[in-house]
């Protein structure tokens, strides 16, 4: 009997709408580079934020921004930041197993990438299948007991099985990626992690099918955002786990949660993108380097900049970017608070001016009130463009 059947037949026309989405995103014009390496900061500190605290690990996206960047982050304990740069690892791992021409769907490739999740701690079973009989999967917004994965004594032969049919194919990559993102938390090969481990699997094999964009390959975000949906997804499972189960259900369900990601997604970085470019022209005027964009993008979205954390997302040594930051301030655009090591750079009020005078938008004080009105101005700048183009 095969593994976890399901109806390829209904999901038809959501993955005929997913192939339309990653050609029109292919053909859009190249991205300037530094914007485009933003975007994918951004999206992976909120993937990561995302799957962390699905699982329990109290961070936020800001602080996962900043431990991803290397910077110091006193306020999240040890652990729970080996936790964040363990999933990043993780993704990073896939993503440089996903081009080699020897890849193949195995056992070894998913316990890998749990022993990066879990930061390689053996205390926590790090890179160990499970061989024992668990507890009850319990749902994090509730507390209750759901569903009660299969004795470990068959875990080891399921999850080479859940391999060898992706190793098969299946009709559509986003089918692909629903299928082993249910196989794999309804199989809890492990004892903690299982769900990030299946959500990072799903990206994988949607990034292997040819969706690579991260707008296409990541659904993280969205669920942390729509945990019941998240959860309810499961219930084509069963209380306990079933091999002949119909996944039909998660499966559209999973394709459903993509094609709103995607949109959400293209809308929000056609605003963003109008943001940069604008920042880009502030710091041009004033004879700044480009890559101060950065500072000034953190800083527009409300967050406090460092040296250390500019530092790394600008790529540059410890004496530029003190000598940028002090540029900032001195053309007016960032405000300085504190002493040495603890000084902190955020918005001034003229950044706003600046930016609203760029876009023609009369953005009226105070920040936050400015920040909103600019991007709600673009959204809809953006919604008429994309009206008129039929997108």
């Amino acid at each position: 009997m095969a593994l976890l059947p399901y109806d390829p037949a209904p999901l038809g026309p959501l993955t005929a709408e997913l192939d339309r989405w990653r050609e029109a995103l292919d053909r859009r014009r190249v991205l300037p580079r530094r914007w485009l390496g933003r975007l994918r900061r951004e999206l992976e500190a909120e993937a990561v934020a995302a799957s962390t605290s699905m699982e329990g690990v109290p961070v936020t996206v800001d602080e996962v921004r900043r431990i991803l960047a290397g910077a110091a982050v006193p306020e999240v304990a040890e652990e729970d930041r080996v936790l964040v740069a363990g999933y990043r690892d993780a993704m990073s791992y896939v993503l440089r197993r996903a081009d080699d021409e020897t890849f193949r769907w195995d056992a070894e490739l998913v316990i890998g990438i749990h022993d990066r999740v879990l930061g390689g701690r053996l205390s926590e079973e790090a890179g160990r299948v499970r061989t024992t009989k668990p507890a009850f999967v319990v749902n994090s917004l509730t507390g209750r007991p759901v569903f009660l994965p299969p004795s470990g004594e068959d875990v080891a032969a399921l999850l080479e099985e859940a391999c060898a049919r992706m190793e098969a194919g299946h009709p559509h990559p986003a089918i692909a990626s629903a299928w082993i993102h249910v196989a794999v938390a309804g199989i809890h090969p492990f004892r903690d992690g299982n769900g990030r481990v299946a959500r990072i699997l799903a990206s994988l094999a949607m990034y292997r099918g040819g969706f690579r964009r991260p707008e296409l390959t990541s659904l993280e975000e969205w669920w942390g955002r729509h945990l019941p949906d998240y959860y309810s997804a499961f219930a084509c499972l069963g209380g306990r786990f079933d091999r002949a189960a119909d996944a039909t259900g998660f499966l559209l369900l999973h394709a459903e949660a993509q094609l709103s990601q995607v949109r959400a997604l293209d809308a929000r970085q056609r605003v963003e993108r109008e943001i940069w470019t604008a920042l880009e022209e502030v710091c041009s005027e004033r004879g700044l380097p480009a890559r101060t964009a950065h500072a000034v993008w953190d800083a527009f979205f409300g967050r406090d900049v460092t040296a250390g954390y500019y530092r790394s997302v600008a790529d540059v040594s410890p004496a530029t970017a003190t000598n940028d930051l002090g540029k900032l301030v001195a053309a007016g655009l960032l405000d300085a608070k504190g002493e040495r090591r603890g000084r902190r750079y955020h918005a001034s009020d003229a950044l706003f001016t600046e930016v609203g005078r760029i876009l023609a938008i009369g953005a009226a004080l105070p920040q936050d009130s400015a920040r909103a009105q600019i991007v709600a101005e673009l959204g809809t700048r953006g919604t008429e463009a994309g009206e008129a183009l039929g997108l």
